[in-house]
C-alpha cells in the first residue's frame, strides 16, 4: 500500500477528498486491494492518515459503540452520521466510505441521505437491503426488504448523487436470511442496477468468499468486511485480493481496541491511583498536541492577532 502524503494538521481539508490524492474510484480500479480501517471520529482518522492508509471507512457500528455507547441496531440517526462525517472531512483529505445503513427510510429518504452525505464529503455511500430498524450484519434475526425495493433505492441513490466520482456501495445481508445462492442472486440484481461496489455481507467461509469473487470479480468492485469474532473468517488483504476483492474494511477494529485499552487503563488507575504504569502505552502531552496540530494552530492564531512569525536567525 502506498502511503498518501498527510494533510498538515493546521490546514483543514475541503468538503471533498483532496485532488492531490487518488480518488477512491481510481484506487479501486488499480491492481492493489484498498485497505480501509474503520473510524468514528476525527482523532482516529488523523491517526489512520498518519499510518499511511489511502482510504477510510466511517463505520455505523463504530459510531454507535464509540460515540453513544449503544449497540448497532439502527439507533444512530442520519444527521448524527452526517455530523460525524463533516467533522472527519474537516480534518483529513483521504477518501471516505460512509456506512448509510438502509438509507434511513424509503427511496426518497435515500436520495436525501446521498445528497447530504455527498455535501459533507463522502467519497462512497453504502446502502443495505435490511428492513428498518437494521442491525449489525453479524447479528442474528435480520430481515430484508424485497430485492425490487432495494433496486429502487439504488437507482434513487445513483440519480441523487451530484458527482460520478461518488460511489454507491450495495450491500446485501441475504446470506443469513435467504441463503448463499439467494445472496448471489440479489447481488446480480444490484450490479445490474448500476452499483459501483458490491458488498455481500457475512460469508461464512473462505469458499463462500471465493465464490463471490468468481461470480462478480472483474465486473464490479467487491468489498470484503473483516469483523473480529464475526461470521466471516479473517483473511489478510493479499489473500482477499487474490480472491477478487478490491476493497477490504476493518470497520470496528479501532473501537474494539480503544475499549480494551481503556479498560486496562481505568482498571490500573482505579487500583493504583496513578497512570504511571501505563505511560509507555499512551501519548504524552507533547505527542498528542503534535498529532492534532496545536503548535500550527497557535501560530496561525498569532498571525491573525497581529503578531509576527518567529524567523530563524540569519
Amino acid at each position: 500500500m502506498t502511503a498518501a502524503e498527510p494533510t498538515p494538521p493546521s490546514q483543514p481539508s475541503s468538503s471533498r477528498a483532496s485532488p492531490s490524492l487518488p480518488s477512491l474510484k481510481a484506487q479501486l480500479a488499480a491492481a492493489r486491494i484498498v485497505v480501509a480501517p474503520g473510524v468514528y471520529d476525527a482523532l482516529g482518522a488523523l491517526v489512520a492518515e498518519r499510518a499511511g492508509f489511502t482510504a477510510l471507512y466511517l463505520s455505523g457500528a463504530s459510531i454507535a459503540y464509540g460515540r453513544f455507547g449503544r449497540p448497532d441496531i439502527g439507533l444512530v440517526a442520519m444527521t448524527e452520521v452526517a455530523d460525524t462525517l463533516a467533522l472527519i472531512r474537516e480534518r483529513v483529505a483521504l477518501p471516505l466510505v460512509v456506512d448509510a445503513d438502509t438509507g434511513y427510510g424509503n427511496a426518497l429518504n435515500v436520495m436525501r441521505t446521498v445528497r447530504r452525505f455527498e455535501r459533507c464529503g463522502a467519497s462512497a455511500i453504502q446502502l443495505e437491503d435490511q428492513t428498518s430498524p437494521k442491525r449489525c450484519g453479524h447479528l442474528e434475526g435480520k430481515t430484508l426488504v424485497p430485492a425490487a425495493e432495494m433496486v429502487g433505492k439504488l437507482e434513487a441513490a445513483l440519480d441523487a448523487r451530484a458527482d460520478a466520482e461518488t460511489l454507491i456501495v450495495a450491500r446485501t445481508d441475504a446470506i443469513a436470511v435467504e441463503g448463499f445462492e439467494a445472496a448471489l442472486e440479489r447481488g446480480e440484481r444490484y450490479v445490474e442496477a448500476g452499483c459501483d461496489v458490491l458488498f455481500v455481507e457475512a460469508p461464512r467461509s473462505r469458499d463462500e468468499l471465493a465464490a463471490i469473487g468468481r461470480e462478480f470479480g472483474g465486473r464490479v468492485a467487491l468489498l470484503a468486511n473483516m469483523v473480529e469474532g464475526g461470521k466471516t473468517p479473517i483473511l489478510p488483504a493479499g489473500e482477499l485480493q487474490a480472491l477478487g476483492f478490491a476493497l477490504v474494511i476493518f470497520p470496528s477494529a479501532l473501537v474494539r481496541a480503544v475499549a480494551h485499552t481503556a479498560g486496562e487503563l481505568f482498571d490500573g488507575l482505579a487500583r493504583h491511583g496513578t497512570t504511571e504504569a501505563f505511560r509507555n502505552r499512551m501519548f504524552d502531552f507533547a505527542q498528542v498536541n503534535e498529532l492534532v496540530g496545536t503548535p500550527e494552530a497557535l501560530q496561525t492564531g498569532r498571525r491573525y492577532a497581529g503578531e509576527s512569525f518567529e524567523t530563524p536567525e540569519g
